[in-house]
């Protein structure tokens, strides 16, 4: 399916409140910025949280190792490159284009927003927001919405359907990059917020653009027939 005919990646209905949520996902990610900005250390929630990871055995480790490799550079691209070729497969270009883009520019905006924040771990290691927890939170979100685009639940479901996914994958990644050490828990919920701002407004950037693509190819003059 090419051009109008194509499914939109953000259904219409929602997409007000896709809207409220991104921007006060986008509130929250800013407000715990400016409260974590220039710290070198754990506020007293991620001490607290902290403290609860600690101690996880070797095997709860090796899931947490895993988890993390789906947001390393190999992981992500393993995960993206499917579920890409899959929206190809059902002649859904402007999907396979929302689950690359999506979780692209919400890993952007981590990268962005890291030097602007300041917050540090480990000798200086910047921390905030968590871009493995933005991630995967943002290929979740884009693929529960395409999924329940096409599906069409009724009501709330669908919405509720898509927050739940994405707070789920996003709660996965943030207990591994803190139980692994490499986050402190509000750098991960920085990160879910991240994703919960940035990715919607994707895909509506790629409906609109998508839509004026097509809305130029109908009015292109049409070759005469001899």
């Amino acid at each position: 399916m090419t051009g109008a005919r194509e499914h939109a990646v953000l259904p219409a209905g929602p997409r007000l409140w896709w809207g409220a949520i991104a921007a006060l996902a986008a509130l929250v990610a800013v407000a715990l910025g400016i409260l974590y900005g220039g710290a070198d250390g754990p506020g007293a929630v991620d001490a607290r949280v902290g403290a609860a990871a600690d101690g996880a055995g070797a095997s709860w480790r090796n899931v947490a190792l895993a988890t993390d490799f789906l947001g390393e550079p190999g992981g992500a691209a393993m995960l993206v490159g499917a579920a890409a070729a899959v929206a190809l497969l059902l002649r859904w270009p402007r999907a396979a284009l929302f689950v690359v883009a999506g979780p692209g520019l919400a890993v952007v905006a981590t990268k962005l927003l890291k030097p602007l924040v300041g917050r540090t771990i480990h000798d200086g290691h910047l921390s905030y927001p968590s871009g493995h927890t933005a991630f995967l939170t943002a290929f979740a979100l884009a693929v529960a919405l395409l999924v329940t685009g096409r599906l069409r639940p009724g009501g709330a479901a669908g919405p509720s359907l898509v927050l739940v996914t994405a707070t789920a994958a996003g709660a996965a990644m943030g207990w591994a990059q803190v139980t692994l050490g490499a986050h402190y828990p509000t750098d991960a919920l920085g990160g879910w917020c991240t994703a919960l701002a940035v990715t919607p407004a994707t895909a509506w950037l790629v409906d609109r653009t998508a839509a004026r693509q097509a809305g130029r190819m109908s009015d292109a003059p049409q070759p005469e027939r001899r």
